[in-house]
């Protein structure tokens, strides 16, 4: 996405927008992804992608307009945490509501709308997790964490997770890598005719998210972040 970022900032580093304003453009394309996962089929799988890397393409060049502008500011970092978090848990409602069939003939089955919202509050969380390590550590007057804070004391934490990021199963509850694993499911229950796949995949990623909210708390506490 860098390679269209940087084409796209051309024409706006000589104008008046500023990056906040891209920020909360950025926002709002994230944002849009749960109405595009309501259209039905493969089509509406599509606008989710397509909504997430509109997201990721202003999320490029919010910072590089920025930075070339020389206009930074905390309020942009904000905003851009903000976005990322809303980004994620759109994404994952979006699929919870598509699961549960929202415009089918039959009945509306919530318990999927409540399983996409688990998942998009555990990757609400799991964010929440990290920025309150600095959160936490500025209130009581220490400086930001070191890279070496964040190793596990204990062997068998660190060796689960290195395992963990080598899998990378974690990253299919991110907007972006979520949208396009949606729009796998959405493929695969195309041909089968129903919402299998994007039942079983809202059920997978609520697992996913829940267990790495548990995993990821644990080894900020098992650290020396919190020290």
């Amino acid at each position: 996405m860098r390679e269209v970022s940087l084409r796209v900032d051309r024409y706006l580093v000589n104008t008046r927008v500023t990056p906040n304003q891209l920020t909360y453009l950025m926002t709002v394309c994230g944002v849009l992804a749960t109405p595009a996962l309501l259209v039905p089929g493969v089509t509406g799988a599509v606008l989710g992608v397509v909504a997430t890397q509109l997201y990721l393409l202003l999320d490029c060049v919010d910072g590089e307009v920025a930075r070339w502008k020389q206009q930074y500011s905390l309020g942009g970092v904000y905003l851009d945490r903000v976005g990322a978090y809303l980004t994620d848990a759109a994404v994952l409602v979006g699929l919870g509501l598509r699961a549960a069939d929202l415009w089918g003939t039959g009945r509306i089955d919530w318990l999927w709308a409540f399983l996409g919202t688990l998942a998009a509050l555990g990757a609400i969380l799991i964010k929440a997790e990290t920025d309150l390590v600095g959160v936490a550590r500025h209130q009581t007057g220490k400086p930001p964490v070191q890279e070496a804070a964040s190793e596990l004391r204990s062997s068998g934490m660190a060796l689960a997770r290195r395992a963990a990021s080598a899998l990378k199963f974690h990253r299919l509850i991110l907007g972006i890598e979520a949208s396009l694993f949606i729009l796998v499911l959405a493929i695969v229950d195309q041909a089968r005719g129903d919402l299998f796949f994007t039942r079983l995949g809202t059920a997978v990623l609520a697992g996913i998210a829940l267990l790495q909210t548990l995993l990821h708390l644990v080894s900020i506490l098992a650290s020396s972040r919190l020290k």
